[in-house]
């Protein structure tokens, strides 16, 4: 059988794969702060008897899109976005440290400043916890201060969310969507690190581009499917040939 079948049949299997990132990318199109995740074929050369002029492609997503998306207000005192570069530091389901843009706060049944999904945020001294009754705000440094009832309505500093600001290309998506460092460490504090209150970061991902590149690559995958028709209608005539002259 042709080895034209083979390649094009995995041409295919990638080409789902390239459009399965691309579909995850416009679901999140309104979802905060999230970075599209970038996707590529590569091609890697067919290795066996014959002359090396055939190759395999191979889809990968060597990385996410870091840029910032657009700030929109929202008016509310536990929304905050990073001004520029940088990162929220939270505590991830398995209790390790990892980094997020998404600023949706809030405080969760057990007195503890959470992401909208839950997960702690982390301070200086660990995650931060909030008193009962209080109003909570959260300055431009990332301090949090509380407003509480038996204190004359006196602003009282509790704790300082962790800001950092590590390299981009020292940075990678887990599979729960936050981001950590390559080398598996913690982060160092970034003081440069600016937080806007009452305002959350758009998704970076362009919606037209995504639509596009799925029609793209929709179209790529029915080529690679003719082509896999073509290799078998070849097979079959071959085989028609030989019985012919059997």
């Amino acid at each position: 059988m042709d080895r034209l079948l083979y390649i094009a049949m995995n041409g295919a299997k990638h080409s789902l794969y390239q459009q399965s990132v691309t579909a995850q990318n416009l679901s999140n199109v309104s979802t905060t702060a999230y970075k599209a995740q970038n996707s590529a074929f590569r091609a890697l050369p067919v290795v066996g008897p014959g002359a090396p002029t055939r190759t395999f492609v191979v889809d990968s997503t060597p990385n996410a899109d870091l840029s910032s998306g657009v700030m929109r207000s929202t008016g509310r005192p536990l929304d905050v976005a990073i001004q520029g570069n940088g990162w929220i530091a939270i505590q991830d389901s398995k209790g390790q440290e990892a980094y997020t843009r998404n600023g949706s706060l809030q405080v969760g049944i057990d007195g503890m400043l959470v992401t909208s999904n839950g997960l702690p945020v982390m301070g200086d001294g660990g995650p931060i916890a909030i008193p009962n009754d209080s109003q909570v705000s959260i300055g431009k440094d990332g301090t949090v201060s509380i407003i509480t009832n038996n204190q004359y309505n006196a602003s009282t500093s509790i704790a300082r969310i962790k800001l950092v600001n590590p390299a981009d290309t020292d940075m990678v998506r887990g599979d729960d969507g936050l981001f950590r460092q390559k080398n598996g460490q913690p982060a160092a504090v970034d003081a440069s690190v600016n937080l806007a209150s009452g305002v959350l970061e758009s998704s970076n991902v362009n919606s037209v581009d995504a639509l596009i590149s799925i029609i793209d690559q929709s179209r790529f995958f029915d080529m690679q499917v003719k082509l896999m028709q073509k290799a078998d209608e070849n097979a079959g005539r071959a085989a028609q040939v030989m019985s012919l002259t059997a």
